[in-house]
């Protein structure tokens, strides 16, 4: 059984905030390939990728939360990733680089200021 089926698992799943659940929408599932709406109303969001990432929207009013908001997401399949948003054209992606911290990471704004930052540790 893998991770993923287990039933016991605990999973945390960050509340992203969004001034538009449309907008929010269409950035995930069109530019970051998060095919799967597990869920949709007017003021909340779930999109889900194939490869088990989950994230939540929370429909706000003020922008100052989505511009103070960071999710880091960490794991091996990030080069991946990079390439494919590469590929995509996704605006602010910014280049793979080793952080002073020793992590491998990228970083990309979503069209309300939430950061998404994909890191890994380095492959020597």
């Amino acid at each position: 059984m893998s991770v993923l089926d287990d039933p016991d698992r605990v999973e945390v799943l960050p509340v992203l905030p969004s001034l538009d659940i449309q907008e929010t929408k269409a950035f995930y599932t069109k530019q970051l390939g998060f095919e799967e709406v597990v869920y949709e109303a007017s003021n909340y969001l779930i999109v889900r990728r194939v490869a088990g990432m989950e994230l939540h929207f929370a429909l706000v009013d003020d922008r100052s939360l989505c511009e103070n908001t960071t999710v880091y997401l960490r794991g091996g399949g990030i080069e991946d990733l990079h390439r494919e948003f590469s590929a995509r054209g996704v605006p602010s992606l910014t280049p793979m680089a080793v952080r002073p911290w020793n992590m491998e990471e990228f970083y990309i704004h979503d069209p309300h200021g939430n950061l998404l930052r994909f890191g890994r540790i380095p492959k020597n």
